[in-house]
């Protein structure tokens, strides 16, 4: 009986060592959860080659890995979180690694390999979306008919990936989502304004799905938190960024390419069903309204900045970030300050400074938006108000006064004293003036 003992002992130890074939080692297993979407991150000492595939009954994922080992005396497995009840993992006959995620829904994997960072070494990254994630629902209106103007804010980085990291251990991905909620708080305390979050914990999103949940959300701007870095710790400063031109180019033909599976660009205009040529001019036209109204914004928010504390530079700045290609909304990226520079750092772990930036952020915006009202929005019946000016609104087919009336929450008779009309017929095309009064 002892001697059995002692093999299995000696069994289970040769099975916890890395095998000697093995190129690579898996040296830990990581979970981040989304509110639809899981991240496994398996950190490797080595590139590997591996094969994914689903089982259900139950839903299984199965990672294989080939010819990579794992101290499993040691590794520690994490508990399921999100859409991954538990992790298993277990060497295989060839000297590789099978790692089974037990799933609670049935999900859409997708895995890719990245290179090492100053975090971390070589990782296998393997993507669990829902296979028919919920949308979100836009509220379109106030009980006047008028929308509320749609902030999306994006806070950088998130989950495994955690920005630049300065001297005193603070994290990008932590202030940017500190001064993103606090800036959703202060949008949403405005009124004819909402903000929706494209991040609302510690996980990641990828840098086009941030693009499409604000899509998705008709958002009239596109803000994308963050804070800088360089080796230089001296350096210091606010930034703000929004598309160059050069990479609009190429990713108007992106957008081309792909404009079979492209949502509806806001204003209920489509590229799927027009020809090459004016699917380009169509694009072209929202894209460089885009780039005009994020350059215009920019600078109030700049300018806002200016109040908190040092610019780095004095001028809105052009880059080629993936997270201001969308085409149809105005998206500018705000570098809060250098997370390098100690003193810098220090600023941003305060929340009373980050609470400065948010408030910042928000004024440039609101700024921007009552200089520039979207139609049809309580901001432009707040901004008219303001410059005691009346709003005016273009007839619809079939439109009858009442109609508009009731659409602007005024009675018919101030309408027709206000433009001079007798019946309740009206001309499609025809521009009426809009008394503006109470709230």
């Amino acid at each position: 009986m002892r001697s059995m003992h002692w093999i299995n002992a000696c069994v289970l130890a040769v099975a916890s060592l890395p095998s000697a074939a093995a190129a690579a080692e898996l040296q830990e297993i990581r979970l981040w959860a989304s509110p639809d979407s899981t991240r496994v991150v398996l950190d490797l000492s080595a590139p590997v080659s591996h094969a994914m595939f689903s089982l259900s009954g139950p839903e299984r994922i199965v990672i294989d890995l080939e010819q990579t080992g794992a101290d499993l005396a040691r590794l520690r497995v994490p508990a399921g979180v999100g859409m991954v009840g538990s992790v298993r993992v277990a060497p295989r006959d060839n000297g590789g690694l099978r790692i089974v995620l037990d799933m609670t829904a049935r999900v859409q994997p997708k895995s890719f390999l990245t290179p090492p960072n100053e975090t971390y070494g070589h990782r296998l990254v393997v993507d669990l979306g829902l296979e028919q994630a919920p949308r979100p629902v836009k509220v379109a209106s106030d009980g006047n008919g008028q929308r509320d103007v749609v902030i999306a804010i994006d806070a950088g980085h998130g989950g495994e990936d955690p920005g630049a990291i300065g001297k005193g251990g603070t994290r990008e991905k932590d202030v940017a989502l500190a001064v993103a909620r606090r800036l959703a708080e202060r949008i949403n305390s405005e009124p004819g304004m909402r903000a929706v979050l494209t991040r609302t914990g510690d996980y990641f999103v990828a840098f086009r799905e941030r693009i499409r949940r604000a899509r998705i959300q008709q958002a009239d701007m596109f803000i994308s938190v963050h804070a800088d870095a360089f080796v230089n710790r001296s350096v210091r400063g606010s930034s703000v960024y929004v598309l160059s031109t050069r990479r609009a180019s190429s990713e108007a033909a992106r957008w081309l390419a792909d404009r079979e599976n492209a949502a509806d660009l806001i204003g209920g205009v489509s590229l799927d069903d027009k020809s090459d040529v004016l699917a380009s001019v169509l694009l072209d036209l929202s894209q460089n309204a885009s780039i005009s109204a994020s350059r215009d914004a920019a600078s109030h928010v700049l300018s806002e900045l200016d109040h908190v504390g040092q610019l780095k530079k004095s001028d809105v700045q052009h880059a080629s970030l993936i997270v201001l290609t969308s085409p149809d909304v105005p998206s500018m990226l705000v570098e809060t300050a250098y997370i390098s520079n100690p003193e810098e750092e220090r600023r941003l772990r305060d929340p009373a400074h980050q609470a400065r930036l948010a408030g910042a952020i928000h004024t440039g915006v609101r700024r921007y938006f009552y200089e520039n009202p979207p139609p049809g929005t309580r901001i432009a019946m707040l901004a008219a108000r303001e410059r005691g000016q009346a709003l005016r609104h273009v007839v619809s087919p079939g439109e009858t006064l009442g109609d508009v009336a009731g659409h602007y929450a005024v009675s018919v008779d101030e309408l027709r004293r206000r433009n001079r009309l007798d019946g309740e017929q009206l001309a499609t095309g025809m521009i009426l003036e809009i008394p503006v009064t109470g709230t």
